[in-house]
């Protein structure tokens, strides 16, 4: 997609190819991308040039750069630094401007993986309560009744020593809002570093977070996309290591 050296003084964010990623869908409207785990979506303190917004507008900076600011330049949603998955990009404006109105009344449905502590009460259920979020030092969220609604759905996909895999479906967006969900079970994911309270986790190299699958109506086509990701080649060792089997979108 290069089109010979970029000028990147047209741009308003620095594009560097250096930074990794895969395109699980793309058409003119959109991209649905995977970030790998490490990553920051978009730029900020300490990662002005190694985000994956950077990684894209060596890509796609034309279209990027007309969405502007307004637009978060074609970003629809973020994933926390140690998640992987898929990410939306919009490259229209009318296709941002649609999209944004399914993130906002909640119609586009998200599905995550997570490998946590324990197990859960039950094997399926709904956690509803609120999150703050809190800005300090990093950001933080807090689960309390001070906090806006925050509805995840879940349910337990298999079971292995002291940890369970689970199938989370949020309903709404907030910060960390799986994270602390969990934690507050009692059950936090596995390599949390936030909000594991006292919990002795198993090891892993990284948070046992993806985002595995997304699905909304094409802004253009109108046709429902359903996107997938596979389970995450750096966490299949931590899977085999408490005797799960990497999930399939089957499962």
């Amino acid at each position: 997609m290069h089109h010979g050296r970029f000028n990147t003084a047209a741009y308003s964010v620095y594009p560097n190819e250096d930074v990794l990623f895969d395109i699980a869908y793309a058409d003119d409207a959109l991209l649905v991308v995977e970030k790998p785990a490490g990553v920051v979506t978009q730029p900020g303190k300490k990662h002005m040039r190694d985000s994956l917004l950077n990684g894209l507008f060596a890509r796609y900076g034309h279209p990027l750069q007309n969405l502007g600011e307004a637009r978060q330049w074609g970003l629809l949603h973020r994933l926390d630094r140690d998640t992987s998955g898929l990410v939306i990009v919009a490259l229209r404006q009318r296709a941002y401007d649609d999209l944004f109105d399914q993130f906002k009344n909640r119609r586009v449905k998200k599905t995550y993986w997570a490998l946590v502590a324990g197990s859960p009460r039950t094997a399926q259920g709904v956690i509803q309560t609120p999150i703050l979020e809190v800005v300090g030092a990093r950001k933080k969220a807090i689960a309390g009744r001070r906090g806006k609604p925050a509805i995840t759905a879940f349910r337990v996909l298999a079971v292995g020593k002291g940890v369970s895999l689970v199938e989370a479906r949020p309903k709404t967006g907030r910060l960390h809002q799986i994270r602390v969900h969990f934690a507050e079970m009692g059950c936090p994911v596995v390599g949390e570093d936030v909000y594991a309270d006292r919990h002795r986790l198993p090891a892993a190299g990284r948070l046992c977070l993806h985002a595995a699958g997304l699905s909304f109506v094409h802004p253009e086509t109108r046709q429902r996309v359903t996107v997938r990701s596979p389970w995450p080649s750096d966490l299949v060792k931590t899977l085999r290591r408490v005797g799960i089997k990497p999930p399939t979108h089957d499962s």
